[in-house]
């Protein structure tokens, strides 16, 4: 059974315009195919390759986007709670390593830029700031969370969290 992901509305409208955006590519890719039907023999047909390979790549697209907003857990992060980290907030920490300030914002999947500090809830440190238990707790201010990086392991004081 597929995990359930917990994302945002902002998330569920962007799947929801790449499956708009699919949705019109297959109609494309249908067109594509009738024309290349009628260059000739289908088994040395090139364009008609490469326009099943390109059918086959949308209709695996849409299915992956129609069976995420089906399986999602999708939550308001304009209304989220400050009292701990979760979608939605702005979460201060002090690198306890190197005695440095970040500042996350955590945000569903499609929002994630790790570049611009948004972070996932599916991230390392997004999960070490969203789920403090294993239960789906967020850390409070004060708390010192340890994520499972690429490059090690990072401790993290919680200083200060507020709404995006």
């Amino acid at each position: 059974m597929a995990e359930t992901r917990i994302l945002t509305f902002t998330d569920k409208k962007k799947l929801e315009e790449q499956l708009a955006a699919l949705n019109e590519e297959k109609k494309r890719v249908a067109e594509e195919i009738q024309v290349a039907r009628g260059f000739g023999d289908l088994s040395e047909n090139a364009e008609y390759d490469a326009a099943k390979a390109k059918e086959a790549e949308v209709y695996g697209n849409i299915a992956r986007i129609e069976a995420e907003l089906r399986t999602a857990t999708f939550v308001d992060d304009s209304v989220a709670d400050t009292t701990t980290a979760t979608l939605g907030t702005v979460v201060r920490v002090l690198d306890m390593e190197y005695d440095e300030e970040d500042e996350y914002t955590l945000v569903g999947f499609t929002e994630a830029d790790p570049g611009k500090l948004f972070i996932s809830n599916e991230s390392p440190i997004g999960m070490a700031l969203t789920d403090t238990d294993g239960k789906g707790t967020g850390a409070k201010v004060g708390d010192i969370v340890e994520a499972n990086t690429p490059g090690g392991i990072v401790r993290m004081k919680v200083l200060s969290i507020r709404k995006r």
